[in-house]
């Protein structure tokens, strides 16, 4: 059975990223899958210190909390969906806070220093929103621009992003048409 992580950086209960990952879930489960949501937002993650230790030592020098299980369910899962709203066209602050400290466990270094993918495989789906209507939403890199820093994360994590999802004016259009349900469920089809 596979498994599916969704990460979900959205600070809203109903919005338009939890109705996409709430589609994406169901399709997932109607296909046999497990589907876990984690709401970044609730997360108990506290800010990275710089100390490098965790590259040689693979483990965090802080406390343990909540990016410490997070890792652990990214490792555990089949595939990933990261769903983002844009923040002045790039990912909410939480969810960068969280990948900051997990980096050890999505890559490690070669002895020249370069990256080295530890999520080799995996697929992934990548979805954001901004209030920005489209098309400007992606030419003025704003749901782009937070789907461009996803795609930089999974490309050195190894992850294989399949599809992207994003969706401009989310400040008049609060719910998904026929269309994007169906593009999230499609996107969720190609993770099994």
């Amino acid at each position: 059975m596979k498994s599916i992580l969704i990460l979900n950086a959205s600070p809203r209960k109903e919005g338009n990223i939890a109705q996409m990952v709430a589609e994406m879930a169901d399709e997932a489960k109607a296909h046999g899958a497990v589907a876990e949501v984690v709401e970044v937002q609730k997360l108990n993650v506290r800010p990275c210190m710089a100390c490098m230790g965790c590259r040689e030592k693979k483990v965090c020098a802080l406390p343990d909390d909540d990016a410490q299980r997070v890792l652990q369910l990214i490792r555990d899962c089949d595939a990933l969906v990261i769903a983002a709203p844009c923040y002045w066209g790039n990912i909410p602050g939480t969810l960068k806070l969280l990948f900051d400290r997990m980096v050890y466990g999505l890559m490690g270094e070669s002895t020249r220093g370069f990256p080295k993918p530890l999520h080799k495989g995996k697929r992934c789906v990548l979805v954001s929103t901004s209030t920005t209507p489209w098309p400007l939403n992606v030419l003025m890199h704003q749901s782009h621009g937070a789907i461009r820093a996803l795609k930089e994360i999974c490309r050195y994590s190894g992850f294989k992003v399949v599809a992207t999802i994003e969706k401009g004016g989310t400040r008049r259009n609060t719910t998904l048409t026929k269309r994007e349900t169906a593009k999230c469920r499609k996107a969720a089809r190609r993770l099994l």
